[in-house]
């Protein structure tokens, strides 16, 4: 499960690129950790290339108040509430690493170094009483996580991104991919 995650457009000069499509597109995504049921700049499909807008993390739960961030990518297509959303409106969150927390309540940012470098993670989106909302998918843990949870983000390169939100066959195929090896890097 990822909970967290953070967007530093002032740290990262592709994050910073991608923030400021969004407010060029009107929007204003949290910037610095993203916490869920912020809202946070996605990739989505536009009319002819991909474009940049910010919506809500979290698709409504099935309380009053509680918010669904995740989907297992192992059965996001079988399950009612993600599969229309996985089928026709996959999303891209880009981020500047993400948070995971051991069964000791201990803290941890994960990213491919210790710089706050891109690193991509696969979602779906949906309309909620007219207004967009967003989550991310999840996958099983590679080595580079298992010590710390038992799932991961569906993490992805950046030349992948085009595929994942217009490509059903490759999309489809990527839900059962292995992930990249991370570095983790314990918060205090």
């Amino acid at each position: 499960m990822c909970g967290r995650y953070m967007f530093q457009p002032d740290q990262n000069p592709e994050i910073g690129r991608i923030y400021q499509l969004a407010v060029d597109a009107g929007y204003q995504p949290k910037t610095g950790e993203v916490f869920p049921t912020d809202k946070t700049a996605l990739i989505i499909a536009g009319d002819h290339k991909v474009k940049v807008v910010a919506m809500k993390w979290g698709f409504p739960g099935f309380k009053d108040g509680q918010s669904i961030i995740n989907a297992r990518s192992e059965t996001v297509r079988q399950k009612k509430m993600f599969a229309d959303s996985f089928m026709k409106r996959r999303c891209v969150y880009p981020t500047t690493g993400f948070f995971e927390w051991n069964k000791a309540k201990e803290k941890y940012k994960f990213n491919f170094n210790n710089d706050p470098e891109t690193l991509f993670i696969a979602g779906c989106y949906n309309y909620f009483d007219g207004e967009p909302q967003s989550i991310l998918f999840t996958t099983a843990p590679n080595e580079s996580m298992i010590a710390v949870h038992d799932r991961m983000p569906l993490i992805l390169r950046k030349n992948q991104i085009n595929a994942w939100i217009y490509d059903d066959e490759f999309a489809t195929e990527f839900l059962q991919s292995t992930m990249p090896q991370l570095i983790s890097q314990q918060e205090k």
